[in-house]
């Protein structure tokens, strides 16, 4: 698809775009993770950049279902354009991994919902929508923590992280390390529950990056932090 015809682009042409890009090699790799689609993400985006931004486009787009569809759809929208309403419909519906992530990510973030979402979500007792709702809380935790009961948060962790459903787990573990890296005065109280709980402790990591264990990932980033 030409960058001078993104304006005129339709669901239709883009589809037919991300269908021609379809690798099963991609998709075999991808679907390991849950991920259902086989597009090169650099091309993905690629595609995305020739449309530049066209909310109507994008909403058109989601309601296909198809998840490099909805990639693109994330990539193309105007993120303040969504209803609370509307997102939180959309997270509900985002199963897959990749499009969960990129939604909270890309869109919820720069929402001016954002925070409505994230208190609505953290309490879900869905744990994928909950997922999303300790990404948020991460993200305040890292960036803006004034309001958030961080040592209570420390508290569900200690309580909840050791049992929880894959994907809540992994958001819990993160806020748990971003609670360590960014307070000192919690670091400690962080290690010594990564510890114990001893959640990814095991988790294979690729040479020259960081453990998702929280001990670990805490010491890695506060030595860099030290030495910059």
């Amino acid at each position: 698809m030409a960058s001078t015809a993104a304006a005129q682009a339709t669901v239709s042409d883009v589809l037919a775009e991300l269908e021609a890009l379809e690798d099963p090699k991609i998709r075999a790799v991808n679907e390991r993770h849950g991920d259902d689609h086989g597009v090169n993400l650099t091309r993905l985006r690629a595609v995305a950049k020739s449309l530049k931004t066209q909310h109507e486009l994008a909403e058109q787009l989601w309601e296909t279902g198809d998840t490099a569809a909805r990639l693109v759809a994330i990539l193309v929208c105007r993120p303040k354009s969504w209803s609370a309403a509307e997102l939180d419909a959309m997270l509900r519906d985002a199963r897959v991994p990749k499009v969960h992530g990129w939604l909270v990510s890309y869109v919820v973030k720069k929402s001016p919902h954002v925070e409505e979402l994230r208190t609505a979500w953290f309490a879900d007792p869905d744990p994928v929508v909950a997922s999303a709702g300790w990404a948020l809380t991460t993200d305040r935790v890292a960036k803006s923590p004034e309001g958030i009961d961080l040592s209570g948060l420390l508290d569900r962790i200690e309580a909840d992280m050791k049992d929880a459903p894959e994907r809540l787990q992994w958001a819990m573990n993160e806020c748990l390390a971003n609670i360590g890296i960014h307070h000192p005065e919690l670091r400690a109280r962080a290690v010594d529950i990564g510890e114990r709980l001893e959640v990814l402790k095991d988790y294979p990591t690729p040479p020259g990056c960081t453990s998702p264990f929280a001990p670990t990932w805490i010491a890695e980033i506060v030595r860099r932090q030290t030495q910059a």
